[in-house]
């Protein structure tokens, strides 16, 4: 049985671009030589003021004291209002009528982009609040679930909570961690998080959107985003579906009532082995569907041929080489940070840097000789190639074709190198195993990593986008709305408005946009079969790897080379050489074609392909749910009294 719907759609169909209304503020002069000469000076000043905040942001995360982070938001607030003085000249341009389209393209790019509306009592406001706001987050703490264990409340997101997500098989214990983190954020956050949404709308209505979310949107250029993500959502789905039934059948065995999970129910959102159920790969143990068969985990390899952080970061460049792609500059081996220091506290987590100059380029990365840590290596390297291939560009154009591009090139090379073929390739695995049972494995480790994250990756900025539009009232019950709906995962135990859950995701209550992510996810897999085609590679999508092949390596340099001065469309079209020019889900499904036919086969006598809520199930974060006892209904039409009030025609 499928329980599935489409009135979710209702939401995106109607909704109108500020591009579209024509209200983006623009002046009189039309004077081409006054712009060109204004985007001369800009290009100069925007770039330096760009190195400046770089280099103080570098100094805080490679030496966190609280002198390099006043360094960092002094130098932060004046890029702000260099952006706002900016922002004011570029407004007095009509660009829409001016004759040259690169001209047209910066100034509508300056014009759109940003808070710099924002008067600057107000921008440092929104500064504060979102810096007070990761500051919280950051210091949360929790109690152990265990007071055996340690007195002390000193428990943090990383490690140990997420280590408790991912690998606890204890009901209780990863309840505990669950609640305990939202207990630790939501509620402390709410408050400023709705001040928050106040002022990320009035910076957006100031540059003549309806909202913020309008303004998120308008970055992609396209008329119909919302409709290209529903519609690759859409298809996508089924296999989403069957991948949740089989996991949920699988790990529904490691429990005994009362906490048996219901055949046809949604899934406890803790017991995916993910603090938000984004990322089910940390359960691979309990879903592996040939257990016999082990994973191509090279990390033991990596230690006897005595591999180091450097060797990593040096495989990962003749990667790009071996391509026709560009060697690292001398300044990324001098500068970057490429192991934890000694003697001082810096933010470890793996990261490119442009330093806006054209010539200095870092990786900062506190690397360890895994497997895991060797693909981090070629992903942070792949932002540093189209860091050096868009080099030359005029600043406003130094970045990726969409905001989602950057991740999907990065994690398009992934692609490669995870395959055996590449590792076996660079001396890292010395046998393949070809074989259907190995293969299968291979792709629901991955489908637990990409498949899984769609939904996620595709609900928070529709959540995002709601606030935005309308209002902050409910926004809790409203985050488990979705969530039950497309995701088909409800929360372990009640949840009021009181709470307010999503702000246990950092990139929620960081002002940091999310449906790049879900974008990003697509377009992955749209590069990836691209690159493969060129390369000549024949067989399964997933077992294509595009190392050494110089016809794949001057597709990735032709889009690469282009950053942000053409719209994403158009880039997409030159990597699909004119085949595509919007978002097509027909290359994932193709990569994890294999797998779904054998979940059909494995899922061919479950209860139900989807899932049920039921009224128990949404009253744990619904108020206006109490019908009547028994009421069952699929996630559609449980969402549908809430619909209507979010649509605008």
């Amino acid at each position: 049985m499928y329980c599935a719907g489409s009135l979710i759609v209702l939401y995106t169909v109607f909704l109108v671009s500020a591009q579209d209304r024509n209200i983006i503020e623009q002046g009189i002069n039309g004077n081409l030589g006054e712009a060109l000469q204004f985007l001369r000076e800009y290009d100069n000043e925007a770039s330096s003021m760009c190195t400046r905040v770089t280099e103080a942001q570098w100094a805080y995360v490679t030496n966190i004291t609280a002198t390099n982070k006043k360094r960092m938001l002094d130098a932060l607030s004046l890029q702000s209002k260099f952006e706002r003085v900016s922002w004011q000249k570029a407004i007095g341009f009509s660009w829409s009528i001016l004759p040259d389209p690169t001209v047209r393209r910066q100034l509508q790019l300056l014009a759109t982009r940003g808070r710099s509306a924002l008067s600057d009592a107000k921008q440092s406001e929104l500064t504060k609040l979102v810096s007070e706001m990761k500051e919280i987050y950051n210091k949360a703490r929790v109690c152990p679930f265990s007071s055996s264990s340690t007195p002390y409340c000193d428990l943090a997101l990383e490690p140990e909570l997420s280590r408790i997500m991912a690998h606890s098989r204890s009901y209780e214990e990863q309840l505990y961690a669950w609640r305990s983190w939202r207990d630790a954020t939501g509620p402390k956050l709410k408050d400023k998080y709705i001040k928050y949404v106040e002022l990320a709308n009035e910076a957006a209505r100031l540059k003549g959107f309806r909202d913020a979310g309008e303004q998120e949107r308008s970055l992609y250029v396209v008329q119909d985003l919302q409709s290209q993500i529903s519609e690759v959502w859409s298809t996508l789905t089924p296999l989403y579906r069957q991948l949740h039934a089989y996991v949920r059948t699988k790990i529904s065995s490691q429990y005994a009532p009362p906490h048996k999970i219901n055949p046809t129910a949604p899934i406890p959102a803790h017991l995916l082995g993910n603090m938000w159920a984004q990322n089910w790969k940390n359960i691979y143990d309990l879903v592996m569907p040939y257990p016999g068969k082990r994973r191509a985990d090279v990390t033991s390899e990596m230690l006897r041929q005595g591999y180091t952080p450097q060797r990593m970061v040096q495989t990962a460049e003749e990667f790009f080489t071996s391509l026709g792609l560009k060697a690292m500059p001398l300044e990324f081996w001098h500068r970057s940070m490429l192991e934890r220091p000694v003697g001082r506290h810096v933010a470890c987590k793996a990261s490119a840097w442009d330093f806006c100059n054209r010539r200095d380029f870092r990786i900062k990365q506190c690397t360890e000789v895994t497997m895991e840590d060797l693909l981090t290596t070629h992903h942070e390297m792949t932002h540093i190639e189209y860091y050096l291939h868009y080099a030359e560009l005029p600043y406003i154009f130094r970045d990726g074709a969409n905001p989602a591009f950057h991740e999907a090139l990065a994690d398009a090379i992934g692609l490669s190198v995870i395959t055996p073929r590449h590792l076996h390739r660079i001396g890292l695995l010395n046998n393949i195993t070809d074989d259907y049972e190995t293969d299968i494995n291979f792709l629901m480790e991955m489908a637990l990593e990409k498949i899984a994250y769609l939904p996620f990756a595709y609900i928070v900025d529709q959540w995002r986008w709601k606030i935005f539009s309308h209002g902050t009232k409910d926004m809790n019950s409203a985050w488990w709305e979705l969530r039950a709906y497309h995701q088909g995962v409800i929360p372990p135990v009640a949840r009021t408005d009181k709470d307010l859950d999503p702000a246990s995701k950092y990139h929620i209550i960081s002002d940091q946009p999310y449906v790049r992510y879900f974008i990003s996810l697509v377009l992955q897999f749209q590069i990836h079969q691209a690159l493969c085609n060129a390369s000549g590679h024949t067989g399964s999508l997933h077992t294509c790897d595009i190392y050494r092949s110089r016809e794949a390596g001057r597709i990735l340099n032709d889009i690469m080379s282009l950053g942000a001065s053409r719209p994403w469309t158009e880039v997409i079209r030159i990597a699909t050489r004119g085949r595509n020019d919007r978002l097509d889900a027909g290359p994932m499904i193709d990569y994890f074609k294999s797998l779904a036919i054998w979940l059909s086969v494995q899922n061919n006598h479950e209860k139900m392909i989807g899932w049920v809520t039921s009224e128990q199930d949404s009253a744990l974060f619904e108020q206006w749910s109490n019908q009547g006892p028994g009421r069952q209904v699929c996630g559609a039409l449980l969402l549908f009294p809430v619909l209507l009030n979010w649509i605008r025609i």
